[in-house]
């Protein structure tokens, strides 16, 4: 009887050494829209290890648009995710939703106007008079009229029709539009699609014609965060260190998210990690640190935000949408 014990002894211990004991910690991350480059961080997480290091096991559910994303963080659908910050101050200045923002991903705004290299668009006023296309999901059509308005530009200087995502770049290319409204990410997939019709495009970013803000972020629901804080705490280190990584080795992130995603092609993925990273990685990074809120960003960024939704400026108190314990130690 005690050898056998002993032997359940020896079973047990070496289970706990080898963590088979503990379970891990489900999360589950919700983004804001499709798999892609932009969102490779998280699948490299997931791949190189990082949140298995940290104790969690987290799974990804695609999201259509970053409202999409705060209403399945708010009802409890997800634990965390990506949304633009500006939707989640519009939602919780209207509805008053149970979600923080806790990280910034994009420091700086991706909106822009992209158009064939032969369109004569090479400039923000050349936009004027023009067709353009665009998302009806993406939070760039609420900051479109403020951008052409800073640029003197009337809010009906453009010709503006709404259509599939996935509809854009072919409509660009093919001459159905003579612009279209997306995001810096995707600028590898437009050139693609504009190369296989011998053609390329210019790339009008929004953020050098004035529209400098605050986009894309981790958010997290409140109760995640009040009943799980070891856990958000211990996805935000790896959430961290899986960002530095998808910068520092695009090709690697890459081929983590096609492993994980294979239909999304993986040099595809790491053109686009490329157009990405300077949205997180840049002056205002180097500045501020990866990740942080600043409050006088977070003001700015309401600024824009309250204009664009047509909201008085005393709506919403932008720094009650921050949490900022969950920020990891600066490296």
């Amino acid at each position: 009887m005690l050898k056998k014990a002993s032997g359940v002894l020896a079973m047990v211990i070496a289970m706990s050494a080898s963590g088979i004991a503990a379970a891990a910690d489900e999360v589950t991350y919700q983004l804001d829209w499709l798999p892609g480059g932009d969102k490779a961080p998280v699948y490299t997480g997931i791949q190189q290890g990082f949140f298995a290091d940290e104790g969690l096991e987290v799974s990804i559910a695609s999201g259509r648009g970053s409202t999409d994303a705060i209403t399945k963080i708010a009802t409890g659908q997800a634990d965390i995710g990506s949304a633009d910050i500006g939707a989640l101050m519009a939602a919780r200045a209207q509805d008053d939703v149970p979600v923080s923002a806790v990280y910034m991903i994009f420091n700086q705004g991706p909106h822009a106007f992209f158009a064939l290299s032969d369109s004569g668009i090479n400039n923000f006023s050349d936009i004027a008079g023009k067709k353009v296309a665009t998302s009806p999901f993406t939070s760039s059509n609420a900051f479109l009229p403020l951008v052409l308005e800073a640029n003197d530009l009337p809010a009906d200087a453009v010709s503006l029709t709404k259509s599939d995502p996935g509809a854009l770049g072919p409509m660009l290319v093919t001459g159905n539009t003579d612009a279209i409204i997306a995001w810096v990410t995707n600028i590898a997939l437009f050139k693609q699609q504009a190369a296989s019709a011998g053609k390329d495009i210019n790339v009008i970013r929004w953020s050098d014609a004035g529209l400098s803000l605050y986009s894309s972020a981790v958010v997290a629901s409140d109760s995640f965060l009040s009943e799980r804080p070891d856990v958000a705490k211990r996805f935000m280190r790896a959430f961290d260190k899986s960002l530095r990584f998808t910068n520092e080795h695009p090709d690697l992130a890459a081929a983590d998210l096609h492993t994980m995603v294979p239909e999304v092609d993986a040099a595809v993925a790491t053109a686009q990690i490329g157009d990405s990273m300077p949205l997180s990685f840049n002056e205002i990074s180097e500045a501020d640190g990866l990740g942080t809120m600043t409050p006088e960003r977070i003001a700015t960024t309401w600024e824009w935000v309250a204009k664009a939704n047509e909201l008085s400026a005393d709506a919403l108190d932008p720094e009650s949408i921050v949490n900022r314990d969950f920020m990891p130690a600066a490296e």
